[in-house]
């Protein structure tokens, strides 16, 4: 006889990318085995919300959001506020983005960048939904917009696989934000970023995989799944000096927290 293992939610994943093509329902086994019960599916480019939508409204456990990853902003429309809140109407969708900013791939588009940021951050500040923040190489800058706009009216918000340094971690969780612990915080060299969400409250923590990408070890270079949130899990109960199950515990009570409209039961 197995133990039973806690209940983990992704709260960050695509599974709309091709990666998974055909293997959904085997996938949703494997995590649904591992005690990942939900999962958060991103649509990254607003072209592809339909079929984003259509994945949420089959499985009773996924939701979704949607918005313009930064590293798209200059090839995709710009996305109005309007376009984002009518989609804050359907059941299932529970978060505006991801959007935020990227110079390591992308610094020549930083100004379209920006204004794609703002449009989000509205979004999220009329709809009362949390906001899904990709920052990469932009710490200054987004932590001077978020901090600009949250003045303006508060929102939610989580930085997403949040890889980024201490100062704009404290930035994020000074306004109340959440850190958000990816596969990276596993590899062996990241013991700076596990420092940072050491210090971190616990109450501000939350899991994902932002599968297919970063597998956690010893998964690493292979590609990454919702089952492997456990994984994560395991390195962040360690960090907090907790047992798996209480660190889950935690981790599910701060996802209904911000992801209200995902709550279950």
């Amino acid at each position: 006889m197995t133990d039973t293992p806690p209940l983990i939610t992704d709260s960050h994943c695509h599974l709309d990318f091709p990666d998974f093509d055909g293997e959904l329902p085997a996938l949703l086994d494997r995590a649904r085995a591992a005690g990942v019960h939900r999962m958060v599916t991103i649509c990254t480019r607003m072209r592809q919300e339909p079929a984003v939508r259509a994945l949420a409204e089959a499985h009773p456990q996924v939701f979704y959001a949607a918005g313009t990853h930064p590293m798209s902003a200059a090839e995709e429309p710009m996305v109005a506020v309007d376009e984002l809140l009518a989609l804050t109407r359907h059941p299932k969708f529970v978060a505006i983005g991801e959007t935020g900013l990227d110079y390591h791939y992308s610094a020549d588009s930083a100004e379209v960048q920006k204004t794609s940021l703002r449009i989000h951050i509205e979004a999220a500040q009329q709809s009362g939904l949390p906001l899904v923040i990709h920052a990469r190489a932009a710490d200054q800058d987004i932590a001077r917009i978020l901090a600009e706009e949250y003045r303006n009216a508060p929102y939610g918000c989580v930085m997403h696989c949040f890889s980024s340094g201490p100062d704009l971690a404290r930035a994020a969780l000074d306004l109340g934000f959440y850190l958000s612990m990816s596969g990276i915080a596993a590899f062996p060299k990241s013991g700076d970023l596990r420092a940072i969400f050491a210090a971190a409250p616990l109450d501000r923590i939350l899991l994902e995989t932002d599968s297919p990408y970063l597998a956690p070890p010893p998964w690493r270079g292979r590609r990454n799944e919702p089952a492997y949130t456990a994984f994560t899990a395991r390195t962040g109960a360690e960090l907090f000096g907790l047992t798996l199950p209480d660190f889950a515990a935690a981790t599910e009570a701060n996802f209904e927290r911000l992801f209200s409209k995902a709550k279950v039961g």
